[in-house]
Order: structure tokens, then C-alpha cells, then sequence
């Protein structure tokens, strides 16, 4: 991925110049050090420090994965990384406003999102959800939630569940995983989207008629 570190803007750097100073991570953010004790907690603190930084710089984002489901209402803890989705043609721009907030961005071998690490918790950035690429249509959707102090955006818990169900496969599977969150915000998503979006796929097909027998959603209509 090309990265823009050499070619800046000079209106965006000139604007920015003084919030640098202000956003800067410190170490003991950046690093492993002084950890809440309580993982939930370490990646509350780096979703918001993210968060915060991508907000101060303006950019179009919207919180998704877990932590998505957490700040939703679903699940009472966290495990695993903060997933950020951001559009493919933002990725640059976004990936030097946390280079210049201090922290490291990492391009891996795939090629659909970067990681960076804050409070030794991981951070996707990511630009595809279940390999379909997050639009601006997408972003527009996102609900205006607080993860704990900081207000931003998050998936509409419809485009959150069809992103999870979505990446069903035969190589993943993890019904169990999903399935709390599809009780959880049941009455909030939209499932007739859900399934004309992916309930073509076998494994997305068996997770919905799973839901369906658990009386978690309503039988899927008869057509006329």
C-alpha cells in the first residue's frame, strides 16, 4: 500500500499542526506498560484513544466487530481486538493520522485492512467486511454511540450482525460466537436486509434458520 508520509498535504498538515502536539500518544499507551488489569478495560481505553484521534482529524469511520456489539449492548466483555472500518481510498490518510499520533501502522500480507496497537491491545483497520468493501453508504448508516466517555461512530447494528453472518464459511463457522449478539440486538436489526445480503450462502443460510428455530428472529416470509 502506498503510503503518503512523503507526499503530505499541506492544508491538512498546516490545519493539524497544533492538535499534534495536543494527540500524541504516550508511551504507556502506545506500549504494554501500566495495563488496566481488566481486558475489557485495556481495549475500552484504546478504542477510545483511536477513536478520539481519528474524530480530532475528521475522518470518516465507524467502530465495528465486538466492540461494535459492545457499545450496541451486546456482551459484557472483550477478548480479542477493536475493529475500525474506514473506506479503501481514506486508508492512507487515516494510517498517517495514527503515525503521527505515535503510534506504529503495520501493512500485513493482506490487503484489505492495517494494524497498529495501542495499549498493547490490536487494532484492525480495516477496509473490507467479509470481503465486501466498506462504502459510503456504510459509514453514512453508522449510529452515533458513546464507547464509554467518547462519542463515535458505530455500524448500524443491521450492517454489524449482516458483517458478522456474512463471514460464515466452511472455514469458519463459530455459530456460538455470533449467536449472543443476534439475541442481543434481535429487535434492532433489520433481518429481511440481513437476508437478502447473505442468507444465499450456505453457512450464513444455516446460521439464520438456526436463529429461526431458537425463536431469536421470525420465520423467514413465503413468497406470493
Amino acid at each position: 500500500m502506498t503510503q503518503h508520509g512523503d507526499d503530505p498535504a499541506p492544508a491538512r498538515r498546516a490545519s493539524s499542526a497544533g492538535l499534534r502536539l495536543a494527540t500524541v500518544l504516550p508511551p504507556e499507551v502506545t506500549g504494554t506498560q501500566d495495563l488496566p488489569r481488566d481486558r475489557t478495560q485495556a481495549i475500552l481505553e484504546a478504542t477510545k484513544q483511536v477513536g478520539a484521534l481519528l474524530k480530532q482529524q475528521g475522518h470518516r469511520f465507524a467502530l465495528a466487530g465486538s466492540v461494535a456489539a459492545y457499545a450496541h449492548g451486546a456482551g459484557t466483555s472483550l477478548q480479542h481486538d477493536a475493529d475500525f472500518c474506514v473506506r479503501a481510498e481514506d486508508a492512507d490518510t487515516v494510517a498517517d493520522t495514527l503515525r503521527e499520533g505515535g503510534l506504529e501502522v503495520l501493512v500485513p500480507p493482506e490487503d484489505w485492512l492495517l494494524k497498529t496497537e495501542c495499549f498493547g491491545q490490536s487494532i484492525d483497520i480495516i477496509f473490507e467486511l467479509a470481503h465486501r468493501p466498506v462504502t459510503t453508504e456504510m459509514l453514512d448508516r453508522a449510529e452515533e454511540i458513546p464507547v464509554e466517555s467518547v462519542v463515535m461512530p458505530v455500524l448500524s447494528a443491521t450492517d454489524l450482525v449482516a458483517s458478522l453472518v456474512s463471514a460464515f464459511s466452511e472455514h469458519y463457522c463459530d455459530f456460538g460466537a455470533v449467536l449472543p449478539v443476534a439475541r442481543a440486538l434481535r429487535e434492532k436489526v433489520d433481518w429481511e436486509q440481513v437476508r437478502r445480503e447473505c442468507g444465499e450462502e450456505p453457512m450464513p443460510a444455516a446460521f439464520l434458520f438456526l436463529l429461526e428455530r431458537l425463536n431469536v428472529i421470525a420465520p423467514q416470509k413465503e413468497l406470493p
